[in-house]
């Protein structure tokens, strides 16, 4: 089922390059494996670019802090009283420039960045290597898949923090803030070339990025810099997949890498050990091959948050990603062999059900190796549909047939009037309750100008909390960024 593994022993000397205090970004190490002496075979180059992937594998990404972050600020989670108050903060939008979440989402992503740089940089060695031993064509991919990653970091830090940062090398002096006009060119030259020297899904292996994911996120960076038309045209090259038959599959782990999904962070519980469960905050290094979604959001283990009252009310009459979303009272579980309690502690009216282990098990362990589907083909025709909406010389039916295909897996029939608002107001609603609990409907209620009607009455404060402070780790450790703080914090 999991292809491959991000960290492992023949990666050990590139972690040790790019394990180093992410405040510090310049990669050569004298005491380790130096440039000079790498990127002679394919091994060395794959073992790079693996050791570019493991930062998403970290607890400031997908292995604990984001989906907290993402889901509590966007109001898809309520919180119980057990749930720790660095997560509590972004209910109600109390975080400040101290928070250790907000650290290591930097972190983890800087870092991530540093181990692509440090393929990129050298490509000419890469691209050195005699064809006899390396094709050109894997030689590409493999520097397609660095820059791929890039983009995909330089994505997540300018959504959350705006102006930041800006290497395209390996650097040992901090940087200022660069426009995020300037990053998101670079993400787009990024993924332009990823676009063109990725290898497909249906010849890559299962895990690493691909041709399609590469067009996807082209069209989503484009989707949102408004520029419809161009979003389109990449979407429109995100071919070769269907929807799920049965919603509740994207979220299991027999059914990874299935029909509908684009774009996974891998996982197995097999090889997380309990030295490497509480580390890799930042870095990557080890093997934190595991995530603790499922037993964070656990309605039978640890509970720490549940799905809001204002998202199960989203959910139309028949809807079946209701069911397929989340666990009610006297819903079986364990293959069928068990019923949940007939009401939930705290009377909780749904606990998540979305990469939870119940569904195979009879409880969450600490470790959960369901892949998180960051990119899936529901998504991509929902915002396909909001391109042909908005664009220069709207399609309002071609919109309407992509929103009632996602909506006819649910069970629901639609009627949509064939014009911009109408079109609109169904794709918001869509999107709500198709990607709940998937880390989405924050940046979409920010990116749409609509999160201060969204989020009124949680502290959620306009001019502010679109964008995430500066860490004060950042902010302490690099002058060049001294008094360009985010406005309000």
């Amino acid at each position: 089922m999991k292809k491959i593994l991000y960290i492992s022993i023949v990666i050990a000397g590139i972690i040790s390059i790019n394990s180093c205090d992410t405040r510090d970004l310049d990669l050569t190490n004298p005491n380790e494996l130096a440039p000079d002496t790498y990127f002679t075979n394919e091994l060395q180059i794959q073992s790079a670019v693996n050791a570019a992937y493991s930062n998403l594998q970290t607890q400031g990404l997908y292995v604990r802090h984001s989906f907290f972050s993402l889901d509590n600020m966007a109001q898809d989670n309520e919180g119980n009283s057990q749930l720790e108050q660095n997560k509590r903060l972004f209910l109600n939008f109390t975080f400040d420039s101290s928070s250790d979440i907000i650290e290591t989402y930097w972190g983890s992503c800087y870092s991530g960045i540093a181990k692509a740089n440090f393929i990129i940089q050298n490509q000419d060695k890469i691209n050195a290597i005699l064809e006899s031993q390396l094709s050109q064509v894997r030689k590409n991919k493999f520097i397609a898949e660095a820059r791929f990653l890039r983009a995909y970091y330089y994505f997540l830090l300018v959504c959350r923090f705006g102006d930041i940062p800006l290497y395209d090398k390996t650097e040992s002096v901090g940087k200022g803030r660069s426009p995020k006009a300037d990053v998101y060119k670079l993400i787009e030259e990024d993924l332009d070339f990823a676009s063109k020297n990725l290898l497909g899904k249906s010849t890559e292996d299962k895990g690493r990025a691909t041709k399609e994911a590469a067009f996807a996120y082209l069209g989503k960076v484009l989707l949102y810099e408004k520029k419809y038309d161009e979003a389109l045209v990449a979407f429109n090259n995100v071919t070769g997949f269907t929807l799920e038959p049965n919603y509740f599959d994207n979220f299991t782990e027999e059914n990874e890498h299935g029909v509908e999904s684009i774009f996974e962070i891998e996982f197995t519980a097999a090889y997380t050990t309990d030295a490497s469960r509480w580390g890799a905050a930042t870095s990557g290094e080890g093997l934190a091959e595991h995530t603790f979604r499922g037993q964070e959001y656990g309605v039978l283990d640890w509970f720490n948050v549940y799905p809001s009252t204002q998202l199960l009310n989203s959910f139309e009459a028949g809807d079946k990603r209701y069911a397929g979303s989340f666990y009610s009272p006297g819903d079986s579980y364990s293959n069928g062999t068990k019923t949940m309690p007939a009401a939930f502690s705290n009377n909780r009216a749904a606990g998540w059900k979305k990469y939870q282990n119940y569904y195979h098990r009879d409880q969450e362990n600490t470790d959960s190796g369901i892949n998180f589907k960051v990119m899936r083909y529901a998504d991509v025709l929902l915002m396909k549909a909001e391109c042909l909406a908005l664009k220069s010389a709207p399609d309002f039916p071609a919109a309407i047939a992509l929103i009632t295909e996602v909506r006819s897996r649910a069970g629901l029939t639609t009627t949509i009037a064939a014009n911009k608002t109408a079109v609109f107001n169904a794709i918001v609603h869509e999107r709500k309750v198709e990607l709940a609990g998937e880390q989405v409907r924050f940046d979409d209620i920010i990116r749409w100008g609509i999160a201060s009607t969204e989020l009124a009455g949680t502290g959620f404060t306009a001019g502010k909390n679109e964008l995430w402070p500066i860490p004060d780790r950042e902010a302490s450790s690099n002058s060049n960024i001294v008094g360009q703080q985010n406005p309000n914090y």
